[in-house]
């Protein structure tokens, strides 16, 4: 999480680029989160026993190389462009991907996956489109709320079958995480209009 697209710097901060190649090690650890996407796909998609477990494996250690690359990148001062582009990049494949091999398991109603991956497109274009006008959308403080909260509800959807009279609690997630795509997208909608009414 080198910085991540809901905790973007703002124009005022400029990035220095290191001296050394960005690939450094917060960016191959960025690197690592997209390469298990497909992994994770292909586990949720094949039918073996376990693969709920192997599943939940994978994006756990996906998301602690999420915390692990920003704190390693603003220790050690490793804090590039490549990296602010790439990470949201990953988190944005790692749970859209989720969301979608959930879906044909039938464990999540297509239509809730429509508002959650429309959410980050519709706030990835706001963000592209102020940016090219040299504007900032200051971060929501929703977004990291509903990375985890993402995350959260992917690991108790993979692992239903094991909650027993627990298993509303991956509903709960899911509808929590539909919630806060909604909310957190309209805040975007809103402060991308003021940002251009008070240009």
């Amino acid at each position: 999480m080198n910085v991540p697209d809901e905790c973007a710097p703002t124009e005022s901060a400029a990035v220095r680029e290191p001296p050394l190649s960005t690939m450094n090690l917060p960016n191959l650890l960025t690197l690592f989160r997209i390469f298990t996407v497909p992994l994770l796909v292909v586990v949720i998609l094949t039918k073996f026993e376990g693969k709920e477990i192997l599943g939940i494996a994978i994006v756990i250690v996906a998301s602690l190389t999420d915390w692990l690359d920003g704190y390693i990148a603003r220790r050690r001062r490793q804090v590039t462009k490549l990296g602010i582009h790439l990470d949201p990049i990953a988190d944005k494949l790692l749970v859209c991907s989720a969301f979608v091999a959930l879906v044909q398991e039938g464990l999540v109603q297509a239509w809730m996956v429509v508002i959650i991956i429309g959410r980050e497109i519709a706030v990835t274009g706001l963000r592209s489109i102020a940016a090219s006008h040299g504007l900032q959308i200051p971060a929501s403080p929703l977004g990291k709320v509903k990375l985890v909260t993402q995350i959260v509800a992917i690991c108790l959807l993979l692992g239903q079958k094991y909650l027993g009279e627990f298993d509303v609690l991956a509903l709960a997630a899911l509808w929590l995480v539909v919630a806060l795509a909604l909310s957190s997208g309209a805040e975007y909608c809103i402060r991308f209009r003021r940002l251009f009414q008070q240009t």
